[in-house]
């Protein structure tokens, strides 16, 4: 494909998991700005349905959906076809974002929370490489992996998560170097926390109302969080410049740098961290989604301090109820 520019992708076809809502529905708008031509996916259908309306209401002419779950094992045959009858191409740019948050300390989790974190986040972005590598290869296309600064710092309280995205940003790394001999650049991008409303989409486990708390005010803070359209930009210019790495948000460059240069310092602030953070409790749930517990809640303070994040969870289609 012709391109007026080395780093440019206008024109090209693009499929981007997880793009129902939050970072991923920005990045397939960032795209589709961009001249590109659109495959969401998501599991939901309804909110996949709204996010192709918005999308086209914003001007984004060439989209199309398909509702499916990424950790089926047919789901890349389902996406790359449905891209190719969708646009009649084959594939310029694959986005791997779909993801879950499990908020919660490790005593209320479960083998089979971190066997499902790693499903989503790790196998299925594998699956998809490996059946999208023959159309990226005649395009000398692109491949964007999402992971996470706790694909590089181990959060507490968030384990299932972080060793998923551990797993996912070792994988794309390898990856950039297995495919650079086929033309196919690979960007790892390593998002702190942004204001996407991911709290209401997160799930939380033992003491739920604390520990949607502590997530909640930490996501919707300007000073530790970072506006999610400016995210969003960011990684699909990263993309166009076939960058090897994006680390996003000035908090998240700092916390990387740190703990590369101090790593047993940074290990006792995350023990210390864990600490402070709340036990299992006398009764423990698992799982909660965080529209529930904010229901449950009902705090005022925590609303005012959420406030921007409540915000952005209307305007990206993450439904606060």
């Amino acid at each position: 494909m012709a391109r007026s520019s080395p780093h440019r992708i206008d024109g090209g076809t693009a499929l981007v998991t997880g793009s129902s809502r939050g970072l991923g529905l920005l990045i397939a708008r960032e795209l589709g700005r961009r001249g590109c031509r659109v495959m969401l996916c998501a599991r939901d259908a309804d909110e996949l349905g709204r996010a192709e309306r918005l999308l086209r209401d914003e001007g984004v002419a060439h989209v199309r959906s398909l509702a499916c779950d990424v950790t089926d094992a047919r789901a890349p045959q389902r996406l790359l076809e449905a891209t190719r009858e969708a646009f009649g191409s084959g594939l310029d740019v694959l986005v791997n974002n779909a993801g879950e948050i499990q908020v919660g300390p490790l005593a209320s989790m479960t083998e089979e929370d971190f066997r499902g974190a790693m499903e989503t986040m790790y196998f299925a972005p594998l699956r998809l490489v490996l059946a999208a590598v023959p159309e990226l290869r005649a395009s000398r296309g692109r491949i964007v992996n999402v992971s996470s600064l706790g694909g590089r710092v181990a959060a507490p309280h968030l384990l299932p998560y972080v060793g998923a995205k551990f797993a996912a940003a070792g994988l794309s790394e390898g990856l950039r170097a297995e495919l650079a001999g086929d033309g196919i650049s690979v960007t790892t991008v390593l998002p702190g926390l942004m204001r996407t409303g991911s709290h209401t989409a997160a799930r939380f486990s033992g003491q739920a109302d604390r520990e949607y708390a502590w997530f909640a005010a930490a996501a919707g803070l300007p000073v530790l969080s970072m506006d999610a359209e400016r995210a969003a930009g960011a990684v699909v210019r990263a993309a166009e410049r076939r960058r090897p790495e994006v680390i996003l948000s000035p908090v998240a460059k700092a916390a990387v740098r740190f703990a590369g240069v101090a790593p047993a310092t940074t290990g006792r602030l995350l023990t210390l961290t864990a600490r402070l953070l709340p036990r299992s409790g006398d009764a423990p749930r698992h799982n909660v989604p965080g529209l529930q517990v904010a229901r449950d809640v009902d705090s005022a303070l925590l609303r005012r301090i959420t406030r921007l994040n409540d915000r952005a969870a209307h305007r990206f289609n993450q439904q606060t109820g």
